[in-house]
């Protein structure tokens, strides 16, 4: 069906722009103890070395590890390269990119899967019609790794896109227009060594409007992002939620 082929390219990168924002890394006063642990940070960063895919690809949430979730490879939902996802405004690629589980900065390490809902695993061991099978929550996760602060100029972009594309961005993902009317920064995790979340809210093709989150983490030379979609929440004005499980033990895994 054209709504369910067109929620499922909204919902994948349509899904592209979140309202990203809440950089959570060190703040406070300092001194010059903090000085000295900022200059030994920054050392570190131009000395890091980017992982590469196949390594990011070991570092991904693995089937069982989060209990009530199942994992997928997610190679038939999520783009397999940037130039599958383009946007009307450069500054709002990376969250385009983030949104699509690619990475958000400049690097080729990356690596994603998806996470959803295991309801057979829940009280709810069978849905009760098509609808109630759709509705569960996938979440779409995207790993890279960059040399040098990368990493850093990445979450920086993202942040900056936040802001930069508060009004909205033109979408096109596998050949289908999508429009971002709303990009606006939300509460996220304040995991890794700093992290940024957003909500955006797309025009599902006149049908109403759909509100998806996005967050992106650091930790390292390392950037996780996640996305979460819940396919028969499309169009109700409702937003899903990134599950709090998911993100947590994935910023776990990451050196």
């Amino acid at each position: 069906m054209k709504r369910s082929s067109r929620a499922r390219t909204g919902a994948t990168v349509a899904v592209s722009v979140l309202s990203l924002a809440l950089i959570t890394g060190c703040g406070g006063e300092s001194d010059s103890s903090d000085d000295s642990k900022d200059t030994e940070s920054s050392s570190q960063a131009q000395a890091a070395k980017a992982l590469s895919a196949a390594e990011l690809e070991k570092l991904l949430l693995a089937q069982g590890e989060v209990k009530g979730y199942k994992v997928d490879s997610g190679d038939d939902t999520l783009p397999k390269s940037k130039t599958e996802v383009k946007t009307d405004k450069a500054e709002c690629d990376p969250l385009a990119w983030a949104t699509a589980g690619l990475a958000p900065g400049d690097t080729d390490a990356n690596a994603s899967n998806t996470v959803a809902e295991d309801k057979a695993s829940t009280a709810t061991a069978q849905p009760e019609d098509i609808a109630d099978a759709f509705n569960v929550n996938m979440t779409f996760v995207g790993l890279s790794s960059y040399e040098g602060d990368g990493a850093e100029k990445a979450m920086k972009a993202v942040s900056d896109g936040v802001s930069a594309c508060s009004g909205g961005y033109g979408l096109t993902t596998g050949g289908e227009n999508s429009k971002v009317t709303k990009v606006a920064s939300v509460q996220g995790s304040g995991l890794g060594d700093e992290s940024v979340a957003f909500a955006e809210d797309v025009d599902m093709d006149g049908e109403g409007t759909a509100t998806f989150h996005t967050e992106v983490v650091r930790k390292g030379n390392t950037i996780a992002t996640f996305y979460t979609v819940n396919f028969a929440a499309l169009g109700t004005g409702e937003a899903a939620e990134i599950p709090a499980a998911v993100v947590e033990a994935q910023v776990a895994k990451l050196k």
